[in-house]
């Protein structure tokens, strides 16, 4: 009976590491039919100075190195699911076209004004592919979950 017992233990003991390991749940979190805008900056046109564009997350993020600023596209956010304010700062998305099914992975460096989500034109571009979101004035309605930035 022990035995069993300590095997249960166990058993529960791998499953806690293993969420924990998975980022307490944050990836597992996500939206649909969330409108995505292009803000008024490029990242790479702005030479990848989150002071310069005025971005929300730059009081945590920006001395990070120019290789980690570049990894991903920027994405400004403050979506309908997951965390908000600095709590989302550094967090990586999977944002799909839910048209086409086309999908970019960007780090959220910004605070989105209008409760959406705000692509670096190059991943507005990147998930645009059926013209879509040109033809309604830069505005496409996709979905996001949050996933583990690669670093």
């Amino acid at each position: 009976m022990e035995e069993n017992g300590s095997s249960a233990w166990a058993v529960l003991l791998v499953a806690l590491t293993v969420a924990a390991a998975s980022g307490g749940g944050v990836a597992a979190q996500q939206a649909n039919g969330v409108t995505a805008m292009v803000p008024p900056y490029s990242s790479r046109l702005a030479g990848w100075d989150l002071r310069a564009v005025g971005a929300y997350c730059a009081t945590w993020d920006a001395d990070k190195p120019l290789i980690w600023l570049q990894k991903y596209y920027w994405a400004a956010f403050y979506g309908p699911v997951g965390p908000q304010d600095d709590a989302s700062c550094a967090l990586c998305l999977q944002v799909v076209n839910e048209a086409p099914g086309a999908q970019v992975r960007v780090r959220i460096l910004d605070k989105c004004a209008f409760g959406g989500l705000g692509l670096d034109p190059e991943a507005f571009v990147q998930v645009d592919t059926d013209g879509h979101g040109v033809v309604n004035g830069r505005k496409l309605s996709v979905s996001y979950q949050f996933v583990e930035c690669q670093d």
